[in-house]
């Protein structure tokens, strides 16, 4: 399942890509251009806009919260999706890539020392070169995850 949401959902893009979902996070651009990214790229658009959901005969999910772990909550039950732990952390969350593993001789000047001497497994986005290793934050995203019942 593919998604594509719109400028006010920046957020909950990012949280989609953590649960493995490919997902563009569309910041700017007029309501048809994302209505034709959509069609173009067979995405499910995501947004604030009740006047994109209303006009267009697309599948659209109209978010009503502001809070992302609601906003993630609703599209989990409306979709009736099931997120799999093993699909998690595997795009980045910048830019909705699929990670690299890395080796830990490739990334040794490129962390701080500490995570380096402490960490046996990284990843890397091809596109945008941010490095992503299980550190205490993965822990911290996980209790996260448990309290909205993923």
């Amino acid at each position: 399942m593919k998604f594509i949401a719109d400028s006010m959902l920046g957020r909950l893009a990012k949280w989609l890509r953590i649960l493995g979902y490919d997902t563009v996070y569309f910041k700017s651009g007029s309501d048809s251009e994302l209505v034709f990214e959509s069609i173009r790229q067979g995405r499910i658009i995501l947004t604030g806009d009740r006047n994109i959901s209303r006009n267009v005969p697309l599948r659209i999910i109209f978010v009503k919260s502001d809070c992302y772990t609601e906003q993630l909550m609703q599209i989990i039950k409306e979709l009736n999706l099931k997120p799999e732990q093993n699909n998690f952390f595997k795009r980045c969350s910048v830019c909705n890539c699929l990670l690299n593993n890395i080796s830990r001789e490739k990334i040794k000047r490129l962390v701080p020392e500490y995570v380096y001497e402490t960490q046996t497994e990284f990843s890397n986005c091809p596109e945008c070169g941010r490095i992503y290793w299980r550190g205490t934050h993965t822990d911290r995203i996980f209790e996260l995850l448990k309290r909205i019942c993923v």
